[in-house]
């Protein structure tokens, strides 16, 4: 099998007139398809006998080396007898080396003429045929269209088929261009898929497709050159590279629709070319031949063009002058069709002479002429000379200019033109206020004679001199020299010189008697200006300043230079061609053949800079030629198809926002696209900077990577067996090479010429990204290198390259984290302050591949991208710092559990997987982990940081409190090895131990270990003030349990404090149940007297806690400490004095029974058969009688007490009076103070300036007085002044 790839064009038998060619005609043919742009040597015919079609044929092309998709029509029997007749004539006759294949048929399943078994049989009848008269090895098949491939019905003709050939046209499926290639696409895929599944390794052909140059519109496709161009550029270029391609068609301008790409004289009706088409020459005046006039001169303004000739002006109408020429269905004019233009009016008599040069004056409707010397003023309208300016006689240039001035003293705005000539060494100027002529001229004159003229801006005039360039201010007189390189003999660069050197080509001119090229000058963008002379160049601001850029590689010195934004035009005479070049890169972009092209005229721009030279001409001295600019968005789809990325993306940099479609999105797309050229070469540090700069989708750069680095999301084709089930990986590819589709990234498996490949199985993305919104000015930026082209990453350039994707991923991981949360769902706008709620699309599109419609779906993708980007980061860090990795698990991250602990495990580090695990919240199995190596006996080394308990009781510690079951369930263990340690978990001082559900855990450790309950009921009652009764309860319980065990709880020796803190939890506690408590107290047991005392005391029961006291514990000290704490706890929860009483101990003791008076009783009238006891109630009522009530503590007194022995209690009873006596004294005088203090400050005031004057003051009420409150005016209300 052939490894070339066949292309060509159909070809009918007839001419468009309906005759039959001639081998004449045919070899007409075969030449217009070798000279067209990339040169088709192939050509595909209908029938075989029709018009003798291969008798006339195919000599023809064996004389011009073509080859032939021959043709065997089925439509009768009659007619198919004799196409294998003449099949068989041409093969034996001049063998088969023309033969590119047989079809037998074309379009009958389609059309319904034939059956799919009848058509079967056919191509088999052929194939024996032509092998009974060796031919054996021409393959045999069908043509139809994709339609009837599709249709299971035809399955046998697939089968009977050697090749396929595959119809397809967008056009008539009523697709509109901008779904031309996705359409054409999809319905090539279909084919192929079926004819793959039929009969794996046939080949499928493009042998028709095409887009109509006019014909009407179907649907949303409309015919038209411009479209046709577009069709041909999206789809054209690639299936020529990718398969055996025949295009429809070559000519036939008199069908409807017309799809040829030539017109009747097989000119191109457009760019065929692989070069970047700028611009298009489309002839508007062409003088015939008997005419011996020569064009001279030429003027275009507005929407007319004045032509110059020698005796003849005339002013012509191009009526595309302002039209976008994209946008228009033109086919270039020739000799033989009217002018592209109308002769609107014809002035004879204009001049006696050459003109040299033309320009007017628009504000003041005057035409400038430059004629033998001398420079004239006309009318504009009638052409009239209105006079001669006779200073400028001998003048060699004028430069004229227009600009709105305003008025220093008034500020007003005004038009100012101005009309420099050149006249030997003098400029002299003349000036047009608001289109009112000055009188005053002025005359400057420079060091050597005047070549050229060119205005910087509207005071400033760049003037060529023989040898040098100067700047001249026409306002101040200044005149500046400007400073550029040497000659061309000189250091290249160097700017050390005047700009005027001689260089070589000047040398050589003027070695053969010729003169020296004049020096020239033009506008370039942004306040930029090139100058000119031989082939040395100068880029300059409108200071004169060098801008410091290279000089343009020209070959042979420019006749003329111009702008036409944005490019730099450059006219070379000497070789007929007008050159294109990007003036930032200096790149020649485009060159255009123009015979005897002499001028070049820019237009000026009259809206703003994006119209700058639109519609440049371009003249002979026999023909005019107007430029017509191709769309810039097709302009930037050429260079990127061409690989021109960085001339694409200086002149997206150049182009207005407004002229492109999507500019920002395009330049992304296109530096992306570099990026991978670059990586590609193995730049990998600019290559990873580029994808960072532009916020490249993570995925397109991640597949770039093998799968040690990129996993599944891998294109590598030479990816392991191990990595299997890829994203994107259509599972069906049966060639050495595996294609994948990724939704990052449109992946189009190419043909290798230098490989023989199964075109029947070679597979294409079904999952286009080109939708049908896309563009079709942007289809050709989606396409990809094909993964199998890009060498494969290993060793240090896989470590290089590993090492600059790490910051990428860390910038695309920061960018996804101000949009998603750590638990995947979106951040809201004002939890951003760094960006606004409308922005937040528009930052997911920079991440993302493919942005979904709804919100959800763009979340879901979200979480994939960051999926990828954290998994794909963990193994950059693991294949090039390991040590980096723990870090990365520390903080939120979206890692592939699957992919960490595989990779984790396979090292041996399990502590980084242990914090991934708690990370991703898959406690369970890290905990599992931490049991099996904390448990192990002998030590893992790689797991020595595991090993004991210690690392499970911190893993638990930091789990929330709902992972309650987790923690119960993985303590345990460590309470068995340490309980100490375990019950860190409980009694950590910090929010998630605090938190923890206390009742699950209290009844945990109950069925652990009581006593470790007990320590946690402490730990929650005492440090952590948890009042809940059942806990207080519980704890009281145990304490008491342990004090009538006298040994602790759990069999254990209780602490040498166990009683002393079960006293005082009993005593502070008042959450318990006392008389619960008090059933587990015996009265017998003397280590529970003071505990049931206790008991008894928060139940109200004194008497009976004093009765422990006084005559079990016989401690008065205890129960002298008790009536304390008993009489505090009433005087504090008192009733308050009402207003002007003091409440006294005294008087609540005369009121109610104190508990001394309990305790006094107790000592004195104990029951029997206790005896009184004298010393502690003296103590008493020394202490403490003022607090008990008189009477009845006399009372309680017996009469054979000493009175002596009472002499303490009554100095204690006087002394308490005396002092509630002199308090009331103390009290009184003190309030008889502060009332006097009152009544002076209200009777004389406070003394203070501005503030309380008291009564004395005086206030004047006026009428207008008002009041400060309700503002109402007194009037004669009665007034009173308080003091405030």
């Amino acid at each position: 099998r052939a490894t070339a790839l066949w292309k060509g064009f159909n070809l009918p038998a007839n001419n468009p007139s309906g005759t039959c060619k001639s081998q004449e005609d045919w070899a007409h043919d075969f030449s217009v398809l070798k000279g067209l742009p990339g040169g088709f040597s192939s050509a595909r015919l209908y029938a075989s006998s029709d018009c003798n079609t291969l008798a006339v044929a195919v000599p023809a092309a064996i004389a011009s080396g073509t080859t032939l998709l021959v043709g065997v029509w089925t439509e009768d029997n009659a007619h198919y007898e004799a196409e294998k007749a003449a099949l068989v004539q041409a093969v034996q006759q001049h063998g088969t080396g023309w033969v590119v294949a047989v079809s037998v048929g074309s379009e009958d399943l389609y059309r319904g003429d034939t059956d799919a078994a009848t058509l079967a049989r056919q191509i088999n009848e052929v194939r024996a045929l032509l092998c009974k008269f060796g031919a054996c090895g021409v393959e045999v098949g069908h043509v139809d269209t994709w339609t009837a491939w599709v249709d299971p019905k035809n399955e046998d003709v697939i089968r009977a088929s050697d090749w396929v050939g595959h119809d397809g046209y967008p056009y008539f499926e009523g697709s509109g261009i901008e779904q031309g290639y996705s359409a054409y696409e999809k319905n090539l895929q279909k084919t192929r898929d079926t004819v793959n599944r039929v009969k794996p390794g046939v080949w499928v052909w493009v042998t028709e497709t095409g887009w109509p140059v006019s014909g009407g519109m179907l649907g949303s496709a409309v015919a038209s050159v411009s479209n046709a161009e577009a069709y041909w550029k999206s789809v054209a270029c690639e299936a020529f590279r990718n398969a055996h391609t025949f295009w429809y068609t070559l000519q036939d301008y008199l069908s409807s629709p017309s799809f040829g790409v030539v017109d009747k004289d097989f000119k191109p009706l457009f760019d065929l070319s692989s070069m970047l088409s700028a611009f298009t020459a489309r002839p508007i005046v062409e003088l015939k031949q008997r005419d011996k006039s020569k064009i001279e001169s030429i003027l275009a303004y507005g929407e007319a063009q004045s032509n110059s000739e020698p005796m003849v002006n005339e002013v012509v109408d191009d009526a595309a002058a302002h039209n976008d020429p994209a946008t228009e269905d033109h086919r270039p004019s020739s000799s033989s069709k009217p002018n592209a233009v109308d002769l609107m009016r014809e002035e004879e008599r204009f001049s006696k002479h050459k003109v040299e040069q033309l320009a007017i004056v628009k504000e003041a409707e005057l035409l400038v002429s430059l004629s033998n010397g001398v420079v004239s003023i006309h009318d504009l309208k009638t052409y009239q000379l209105q006079e001669t300016l006779l200073k400028t006689k001998g003048a060699t240039a004028f430069a004229v200019t227009s600009n709105i001035v305003k008025d220093a003293s008034t500020d007003v705005p005004s038009i100012v033109s101005r009309l420099a000539v050149a006249v030997k060494r003098r400029v002299i100027l003349w000036s047009w206020h608001d289109s009112e002529l000055q009188s005053d001229t002025s005359e400057l004159t420079l060091v050597t004679g005047v070549k050229t003229l060119t205005w910087a801006t509207g005071t400033k005039l760049i003037a060529g001199l023989t040898s040098t360039y100067v700047l001249v201010n026409v306002e101040t007189s200044a005149v500046t020299d400007i400073i550029g390189p040497g000659s061309i003999g000189g250091a290249p660069g160097q700017d050390g010189g005047r700009f005027g050197g001689v260089g070589v080509s000047t040398i050589s001119y003027m070695g053969l008697g010729g003169v020296a090229p004049k020096p020239l000058a033009t506008h370039l963008g942004q306040g930029e200006m090139l100058l000119a002379k031989d082939i040395n160049t100068l880029f300059i601001d409108t200071e004169g300043q060098s801008l410091g850029r290279r000089q343009i590689p020209w070959a042979v010195a420019p006749e003329a230079i111009g702008y036409s934004y944005p490019y730099l035009l450059a006219l070379q005479a000497t070789r007929g061609t007008l050159e294109v070049r990007n003036p930032e890169t200096l790149t020649l972009l485009q060159t255009i053949s123009l015979p005897n092209a002499s001028q070049l005229h820019i237009p000026q721009p009259y809206i703003s800079l994006a119209h700058a030279g639109k519609g440049f001409l371009v003249l002979s001295d026999r023909c005019i030629w107007r430029m017509g600019a191709l769309g810039y968005d097709s302009q930037i789809n050429a260079l990127v198809d061409r690989s021109r990325l960085d001339e694409a993306i200086s002149l997206l940099n150049m182009l207005e926002d407004a002229l492109l479609t999507d500019k920002e999105g395009r330049l992304r797309e296109i530096k992306i696209l570099k990026a991978q050229s670059l990586f590609d070469l193995r730049r990998y540090r600019e290559s990873l900077d580029l994808f960072t700069e532009v916020s490249a989708p993570p995925q397109r750069v991640i597949q770039l990577f093998p799968p040690i680095i990129a996993g599944h999301t891998s294109s590598d084709p030479k990816a392991s067996d191990g990595v299997k089930g890829a994203e994107g990986s259509t599972g069906e590819d049966k060639t050495d090479s595996v294609k994948r589709e990724n939704s990052g990234m449109n992946e189009q498996a190419k043909l290798d010429e230098k490989t023989s490949v199964d075109f029947g199985s070679s597979r294409r993305s079904t999952d286009d990204s080109r939708t049908a919104s896309d563009d079709a000015a942007t289809s050709s930026l989606a396409a990809s290198q094909p993964s199998d082209a890009r060498p494969m990453l290993e060793g240090k350039d896989l470590k290089a390259a590993t090492a600059e994707l790490r910051p990428f991923l860390v910038s695309a991981r920061t960018r996804l984290q101000r949009y998603l949360n750590p638990d995947g769902t979106l951040k809201d706008a004002q939890a951003r302050s760094d960006t606004a709620a409308s922005r937040v699309q528009e930052a997911q599109e920079l991440l993302l591949a493919h942005v979904p419609a709804s919100a959800e779906e763009r979340r879901q993708q979200m979480v994939e991208t960051a999926r990828l980007v954290d998994t794909t980061l963990f193994r950059a860090y693991m294949f090039a710092s390991p040590s980096l990795a723990g870090p990365l698990f520390r903080l939120d991250n979206f890692c592939d559990p699957d992919v960490v602990k595989e990779k984790l495990i396979e090292t041996g580090r399990y502590n980084d997987l242990v914090d991934f695990l708690y990370g991703k919240g898959l406690h369970q199995q890290a905990l599992e982990l931490l049991e099996r190596f904390g448990k192990q006996e002998q030590r893992d080394e790689k797991a020595s940081q595991m090993a004991g308990p210690q690392r499970t009781v911190a893993y638990l510690q930091n789990l929330p409190a709902e992972k309650i079951d987790l923690i119960l369930h993985f303590v345990s263990w460590p309470l068995d090895e340490n309980p100490e340690l375990g019950m860190e978990v409980f009694l950590a001082d910090s929010e998630r131990a605090e938190t923890l559900p206390r009742q699950r855990v209290l009844d945990f450790l109950e069925k652990k270990d009581r006593a470790l309950a007990v320590r946690y009921l402490k730990h929650i009652i005492q440090e952590l003030d948890d009042r809940t009764a059942s806990f207080h309860q519980r704890l009281a319980e145990d304490y008491i349990q342990g004090l009538k065990q006298q040994g602790g709880v759990s069999g254990r020796s209780a602490p040498p404090s166990w009683k002393e803190d079960t006293l005082k939890f009993l005593r502070s506690s008042h959450n318990y149940q006392p008389y619960k408590a008090l059933q587990m107290l015996s009265a017998d047991d003397p280590n529970l007297y003071e505990a049931r005392a206790i008991v008894l005391s928060k139940m109200g029961q004194h008497r009976q806690a004093l009765d422990i006291y006084v005559f079990k514990m016989k401690d008065p000290g205890k129960a002298e400490d008790y009536c304390n704490q008993v009489q505090l706890a009433e005087i504090s929860t008192a009733t308050a004095p009402k207003k002007g009483q003091r409440s006294t101990a005294t008087d609540l003791e005369d009121k109610t029974t104190s508990i001394y008076h309990t305790l006094l009783s107790l000592y004195l009238s104990p029951p029997p058969p206790h005896k009184p006891q004298w010393g502690p109630a003296l103590s008493i009522l020394a202490k403490h009688g003022a607090r008990m009530p008189a009477s009845s503590t006399l009372d309680l007194i017996p009469e054979v007490l000493p009175i002596k022995e009472l002499e303490s209690y009554f100095r204690g009873r006087i002394r308490s009076a005396n002092t509630i006596v002199n308090e009331s004294r103390l009290i009184s005088s003190l309030r008889s103070s502060l009332a006097f203090a009152e009544e002076a400050k209200l009777r004389l005031g406070d003394g203070i300036p501005s503030g309380n004057g008291g009564r004395n003051r005086h206030v004047l009420i006026t009428e207008d007085r008002v009041c400060g409150v309700c503002y109402k005016r007194f009037g004669g209300s009665a007034i009173k002044v308080l003091p405030k």
